[in-house]
């Protein structure tokens, strides 16, 4: 079975990586200025950059990491992280 992408919920308004559900997708626009250059070092390492785009593979309930594949390959990011990675905004 072949995962399908879907857009956004709220397709205006800016989202966060964590806003995510389990098969949405989206563009990476960059991170938002609370997160520390370290943090960002670090996730651009892993391939987050601006323009890449992103899925979400798994979104377990109780606030557990989520799982997200980008540049085919998978990570899994709590929210204290992935809520700093901010989404394109797609209009749809």
């Amino acid at each position: 079975m072949k995962a399908t992408m879907t857009a956004p919920v709220n397709a205006g308004a800016p989202r966060s990586l964590w806003s995510l559900r389990k098969g949405e997708g989206g563009v990476i626009a960059g991170f938002d200025d609370i997160l520390a250059d370290h943090y960002r070092v670090r996730l651009m390492e892993m391939g987050f950059h601006p323009g890449e785009t992103v899925s979400c593979l798994q979104a377990p309930a109780f606030g557990s990491p989520k799982v997200f594949r980008v540049s085919n390959t998978i990570f899994s990011l709590d929210d204290e992280v992935a809520s700093h990675i901010k989404l394109e905004s797609h209009d749809t």
